[in-house]
């Protein structure tokens, strides 16, 4: 009972370490030639760690629930174990495959509008407050005129990652 509840412990353990080291672990035997690779997919440390939790803790259940012994109880566990294996390597590869949206970028702030949160003096910055991707966020902005604040603006271009052009909307 206490080699199968060690295995157990050791499992979770080796789980708790891939998560706090999330991909350290793995990457310890990269270019290492035939160990390159052997970790990602079937064998990776979630999986081996899930298998080695359910052996362990399923062999215990059995060794205490039943009267099968040792070598029952390992069938049950290593059966517990490879299903447990299967299940957490089919859910890595389904998070893997997540997709989000596409990042926004400067160009998507063309054509949008916000307000002026610090006045624009002429050919020099202020701030504006625009939505990109349903969030408010404050752009330096330049503009050709003198802009008060609270004016409402039209972006015209992108000029950074932190910067646009802007000019007022004309009513």
């Amino acid at each position: 009972m206490t080699v199968f509840l060690g295995l157990g412990v050791a499992g979770i353990a080796l789980l708790v370490l891939c998560l706090v080291f999330d991909g350290v672990l793995e990457g310890l035997f990269d270019g290492v030639g035939v160990l390159d690779g052997l970790f990602d997919g079937v064998l990776s440390l979630p999986v081996v760690a899930g298998f080695v939790s359910m052996l362990g803790f399923g062999g215990a259940i059995v060794l205490g629930t039943t009267g099968l012994g040792a070598g029952g109880a390992t069938a049950v566990g290593a059966a517990a174990g490879a299903g447990t294996g299967w299940l957490t390597w089919k859910f890595s590869r389904a998070l893997m495959r997540d997709q989000t949206a596409a990042t926004p970028r400067g160009d998507d702030l063309v054509g949008t509008s916000g307000a002026v949160v610090t006045a624009i003096p002429v050919d020099g910055y202020g701030e504006v407050l625009l939505q990109l991707a349903g969030q408010p966020v404050k752009f330096a902005a330049k503009s050709a005129v003198s802009i008060t604040r609270g004016t409402e603006i039209w972006v015209e271009a992108a000029l950074s990652p932190t910067s646009v052009a802007v000019r007022p909307v004309q009513r």
